[in-house]
């Protein structure tokens, strides 16, 4: 079992997400220990990469501001060394499947776990494609976090069988973005994944908003909290750290 469990004992859990090196190296550290501050319960890495089709424009352009100002694979790496400083809550990396293989995956798994990640989410990585990962990864100590869609259906069961650490349910077709509805059946899909493991499962796309958290919270072990996070750091640049710690008490508050 991996530090992943922590963020879900006797709670519900907020996880964020924020690009690493958006707007730059230190402002990027301050960051990520403001979200540990506010009371996150598991943070997302984002790795910047010039093409994340998973991605909306708030973060992709988040991609853009941080590969601008430096940030490689090897540099997100110091980054989380010097998170980790300071910072115990549970850590992953949100990537695509491009740079782990272009970095070499053993050497990438390796690297993400000495310098201090629990886990890894890969969006582009099919189920059925997910072995090298999974294997790698188990090696070096880290979780590879299943997702599952809305357009999952017969295969949910499945997946969530086969899930470590937690359970990464997109909430809406499409790319990542705030979003003022919801309207996907997730009480059933959670039913699901509830009939086929204990994994804890968390929702995310488009939730931004404090009622909007609570109403996910009560259907599913926790929230995920990306874009909006990330409009934050855009807004505010150097002053982001006080205003993200803003931000997410209250979202933290709205789900216990």
């Amino acid at each position: 079992m991996s530090n992943i469990y922590k963020a879900f004992e006797n709670k519900k859990a907020f996880i964020a997400f924020l690009t690493a090196g958006d707007p730059d190296f230190e402002t990027s550290v301050k960051n990520f220990k403001a979200l540990a501050e506010a009371g996150v319960d598991l943070i997302e890495i984002g790795i910047p990469f010039s093409d994340p089709i998973a991605e909306g424009p708030v973060i992709q352009e988040a991609d853009i501001r941080a590969l601008g100002s430096g940030m490689t694979t090897d540099r997100v790496f110091d980054l989380l060394k010097e998170v980790r400083k300071d910072v115990d809550i549970p850590i992953v990396f949100m990537t695509y499947a491009n740079p782990v293989f272009h970095y070499g995956a053993d050497r990438f798994f390796k690297n993400a776990s000495e310098a201090g990640a629990d886990g890894i989410i890969i969006p582009d990585c099919p189920y059925e494609e997910r072995h090298e990962f999974d294997e790698t990864a188990a090696k070096y100590g880290m979780d590879f976090i299943s997702m599952i869609a809305p357009t999952s259906e017969d295969r949910i069961k499945e997946i969530a069988s086969q899930a470590k650490g937690f359970i990464y349910v997109v909430s809406s077709m499409g790319v990542t973005g705030v979003r003022s509805e919801i309207t996907t059946d997730l009480d059933t899909i959670v039913k699901h994944i509830r009939e086929a493991t204990d994994v804890p499962a968390a929702i995310g796309f488009g939730i931004s908003t404090p009622e909007q958290a609570a109403k996910m919270a009560g259907v599913a072990d926790g929230v995920i909290v990306g874009s909006a996070l990330v409009r934050i750091v855009a807004e505010h640049k150097e002053n982001a750290p006080d205003k993200i710690k803003e931000y997410v008490r209250s979202m933290v508050g709205a789900i216990r």
